[in-house]
Formats: C-alpha cells, sequence, structure tokens
C-alpha cells in the first residue's frame, strides 16, 4: 500500500512538473516571439541592412552558448530575449528583401501563416497523441550533417534546384524538431523551460525562413 502510494505521489509529482515546464515554455515563447517581432520591424523601418555572415554566426552562437549556460538562473531569461532580439533584427532585412519583389507581400503573409500552422498542428499533434517522438533523434542529427553538407556545396558551386531542396529539406528538418522538443518536455526529456522555448524558438525561426526561401523561389518561376 505504502508503494503504491509512493508510486503514485512520484508520478503526480512528474505530472505537475511537465505542466510546469510547458507553461512556463509556451509562456516565454510567446514573449519571446512578440518580442523578436518587435525588433524584425524597427529593423525593417530602419532599413538595416543584413549583418555579416560571421557576425550573425558569432551572435548567435555566443547567445546561444551564453544562454545554454545561464539556463538555471534569472540571467538566463535576459540571454534568451538578447537571443531572440539579435535573430528578430536579422529577420527585418530578409522581410524587407522580399518586400522588395512584385508579390513580396503575399510571400511573407503566406509564409507566417503556414508556420504558425505547421507550429500548431505539430504541436498539438504530440501534446494531444501523447507519442514519443525520441527515435527522430537520428533523423535529426543525419539531417543536420546532410544540410550542412548541401549548404557548403551550394557555397562553392551553382546547381539548379539545390537551393529549393535546401529549403524544403529545412522545412522538414524544423518540422521534426518541433516534434521532438515538445515530445521531450511531455515525456520528462527537457525540464529547463529556457532551453525549451530557445529549442522551439529557432525551429520556428529557421520554418519561416525556410518557407520564404521556398514561397519566393516558386514566385519567381512563375
Amino acid at each position: 500500500m505504502h508503494e503504491q502510494f509512493s508510486t503514485s505521489y512520484v508520478q503526480e509529482a512528474g505530472q505537475l512538473e511537465i505542466s510546469r515546464v510547458l507553461r512556463n515554455t509556451y509562456g516565454l515563447l510567446a514573449m519571446t516571439l512578440a518580442f523578436s517581432g518587435l525588433v524584425a520591424f524597427l529593423s525593417m523601418q530602419m532599413k538595416a541592412a543584413y549583418p555579416n555572415i560571421f557576425v550573425v554566426l558569432i551572435g548567435f552562437y555566443g547567445l546561444f552558448f551564453l544562454t545554454a549556460k545561464l539556463q538555471n538562473s534569472a540571467w538566463g531569461l535576459l540571454s534568451t530575449f538578447a537571443l531572440t532580439g539579435f535573430m528578430g533584427y536579422t529577420l527585418g532585412p530578409i522581410l524587407n528583401m522580399y518586400l522588395g519583389l512584385p508579390n513580396g507581400g503575399q510571400i511573407i503573409t503566406s509564409a507566417m501563416a503556414m508556420t504558425a500552422l505547421v507550429f500548431s498542428g505539430l504541436s498539438a499533434y504530440v501534446l494531444i497523441s501523447r507519442k514519443d517522438m525520441s527515435f527522430l533523434g537520428g533523423f535529426i542529427t543525419a539531417g543536420c550533417l546532410v544540410l550542412l553538407g548541401a549548404m557548403l556545396v551550394g557555397f562553392f558551386f551553382e546547381i539548379t534546384g539545390l537551393q529549393l531542396a535546401i529549403s524544403a529539406g529545412f522545412v522538414l528538418f524544423s518540422s521534426a524538431c518541433i516534434l521532438y522538443q515538445t515530445s521531450a518536455i511531455i515525456h520528462g526529456g527537457e525540464r529547463n523551460y529556457i532551453m525549451a522555448t530557445v529549442g522551439l524558438y529557432v525551429s520556428i525561426y529557421n520554418l519561416l525562413i525556410s518557407l520564404l526561401q521556398l514561397l519566393g523561389i516558386m514566385g519567381s518561376d512563375d
């Protein structure tokens, strides 16, 4: 009887912890997306130029590793907003570039709507089905290496259709990451809501950029 009570108590405590992480993650994600959107809007209004690729990489990975180091302190929240704000700043020039296209406004609206739909649908699927998506870990690792290799090839060689394939690959990769990260939260694999938020934010950002590229490429072919 005592063992049953102990097991029940542990399970209930675990579910409460998972609910707390989920609540904090989606709350912080909503705030960082809003903040990132505001920074992107300001960046667009200032007509800021897209930073040098090395500045982007150093800025992103520097802030990412800083956030990982501070994830268990209040400073981790500040670092999270710094990271998402920086990514919002880099998004502004990209959106301005698409606005310069004849159907740029439609491309941006469609990409944002599709991003919201994909994220909501995938998250709802995992939360409702409670399926364990940990098996996607190998696919995500392999996909990361394949996409990295494809990007390096695209950097040195101009291959027709490669950019389209890379963008489509990133859509699948980001979707798999959303499934994997959401599953990790509800199955107790991710207990830190700051890192959970950063993971989901990066997946959403990559998904949006990839859909913009796909729609832009298809739109230019018309």
